[in-house]
């Protein structure tokens, strides 16, 4: 009877060769993963869609109220400053009023008559990268500060990022929103609420951060 032969020198070496270049793959693949990981984390939302799966999380997203009027919301994850995050929901609703066939559009107040505009002056050391050719632009907030969670905050009444009872420095993520209502034709030049749409997307389109393609 005959015994199977050994594995020969060259064999060993073909194996472990092998098994080198298996634990090298593993390496690389655990890699790629963990840089797509801190990618992830260390990426500011960029002007996006706000759907699940993406590699870094929040963007926009709107609700459709009647044939002229929506909700526009803007979502950013925690290192995305105020100023993006409205400056964003800015863009998404000029962009959107130039999508469904309008011209300019203008924020509506849900808690005030629709003929009526009430306006709060903002900090005059605030000054967005949006300019302040849209210091009427006035959305509604969300902001995430850890042990207190989620607050809301209205523009028509009382402003807390200027005021003593929020220190900004807690709060971690912010989410803004605003209803308008689309119009077609001239922007009524003796309204400050009101915004030409495609204005507004000519100078705030240079500063809009879109997702890097894959």
């Amino acid at each position: 009877m005959f015994s199977p032969s050994a594995p020969t020198s060259s064999r060993y070496e073909e194996i472990r060769v092998q098994k080198v270049m298996s634990r090298k793959t593993a390496a690389i693949v655990a890699s790629l993963a963990l840089s797509g990981l801190l990618a992830a984390c260390t990426t500011a939302t960029p002007y996006q869609p706000n759907v699940a799966g993406q590699s870094v999380s929040g963007g926009y997203s709107e609700q459709q109220l009647e044939a002229d009027r929506f909700r526009v919301t803007f979502a950013g994850n925690s290192l995305t400053s105020r100023e993006t995050v409205e400056g964003y929901l800015l863009y998404r609703a000029a962009e959107l009023t130039v999508q469904q066939g309008f011209d300019w559009f203008s924020v509506v107040d849900r808690n005030t008559e629709a003929d009526r505009r009430t306006y709060i002056d903002r900090d005059p050391f605030y000054s967005p990268w949006y300019g302040p050719s849209y210091g009427y632009w006035r959305p509604y907030w969300r902001y995430y500060g850890g042990s207190y969670g989620w607050r809301t905050w209205d523009p028509y009444y009382g402003d807390p990022f200027w005021s003593n009872s929020i220190d900004v420095r807690t709060v971690t993520k912010f989410e803004a929103s605003a209803e308008v209502v689309m119009r077609r034709g001239a922007k009524p030049a003796e309204d400050p609420s009101a915004f030409d749409a495609r204005a507004v997307m000519t100078n705030l389109g240079p500063r809009v951060l879109r997702p890097v393609p894959k």
